[in-house]
C-alpha cells in the first residue's frame, strides 16, 4: 500500500523530552507515530540535544527524524507477531481516516489490547461503537489468521470501552428497576452483540429479572423481564 509523504519536510521531525534518553526517544516516537502509522525505531534517526540523567539537572532532549524510504517499505506490511499485527492494522486505519492519534498495545496471557489516544476519536468509535467494534473484529481475525490458538483482541479509544460498559450497566439497572416497578418487560435500545453480552452478564445473577434478546440485527435488543413467583 503506497503511503503519501507528509506535506512538508518539518513533518518528519519530532522533539522528545524526558528524564532519561530512553524516555526522550519514546516521547519523540509517540509524536511521530501519529503522523507515520506503524513507524518503528529502525526507521527513525535520533539526534541527541541533551543527555540529561543528572539528578536535579536538565532533562534529556532528542530530535527524531523519520527515514521516509524505510517507513514506506515497512508501513504497508503486516508483521508476523499477532501483537504487532494488531498495532500495524489499527495504526493504518487511524491514518487512513485522517486521525492524528497514537496506538498503545499491551499483551497479557489472555488478551491483546490496542488503545487509540488522540483528539476527535468519535469518528473511530462511530454510532453506538459500531465502527470501533468492526475494527476490533477485523483486528482479531487479522491477528491470528484463522489459528485456533488465539487471545482476545480488544480495540479501545481513550477509555471508551470502560465508559460504555459502565453506561450499559446503568441502563441495565434502570431497565431492571422499571421492570419490577411496572411488572412488565422492558426493552433496551438496539445494541451490538458485544454490548448485549455486557447487559446479560451484568444481570445474570439477579433473582428478580431475566434477560433475553429479540429482533434481527442491527435492531436486535435486550429485553428485561420480571421473574414471577408461582405457577
Amino acid at each position: 500500500m503506497e503511503r503519501e509523504a507528509p506535506s512538508s519536510e518539518g513533518d518528519v521531525r519530532a522533539r522528545g523530552v524526558g528524564n532519561t534518553l530512553g524516555e526522550a526517544k519514546w516521547a519523540a516516537m509517540k509524536e511521530l507515530e501519529q503522523r507515520f502509522p506503524g513507524v518503528d525505531a529502525g526507521s527513525v534517526r535520533f539526534e541527541v540535544l541533551a543527555e540529561g540523567g543528572q539528578e536535579g539537572g536538565d532533562p534529556a532532549e532528542v530530535v527524531g527524524e523519520v527515514d521516509l524510504a524505510s517507513w514506506r517499505r515497512t508501513a504497508g506490511e503486516l508483521p508476523d507477531e499477532p501483537v504487532e499485527r494488531v498495532r500495524a492494522l489499527v495504526s493504518h486505519v487511524c491514518q487512513s481516516i485522517g486521525l492524528r492519534a497514537s496506538v498503545d498495545v499491551q499483551e497479557t496471557a489472555d488478551e491483546i489490547r490496542a488503545t487509540v489516544n488522540g483528539p476527535e476519536l468519535g469518528l473511530l468509535i462511530g454510532k453506538h461503537g459500531a465502527t470501533i467494534d468492526a475494527l476490533q473484529h477485523v483486528a482479531s481475525r487479522a491477528a491470528y489468521r484463522g489459528s485456533e490458538d488465539r487471545k482476545q483482541v480488544v480495540v479501545d479509544a481513550a477509555g471508551y470501552r470502560e465508559r460504555r460498559e459502565a453506561a450499559l450497566q446503568r441502563s441495565a439497572d434502570r431497565a431492571a428497576a422499571d421492570a419490577l416497578s411496572f411488572g412488565r418487560a422492558v426493552e433496551l435500545e438496539p445494541m451490538s452483540p458485544q454490548e448485549r453480552k455486557v447487559v446479560h452478564l451484568h444481570l445474570r445473577d439477579s433473582h428478580e429479572v431475566d434477560t433475553h434478546s429479540e429482533g434481527d440485527e442491527p435492531e436486535r435488543r435486550v429485553v428485561v423481564t420480571p421473574v414471577r413467583d408461582g405457577p
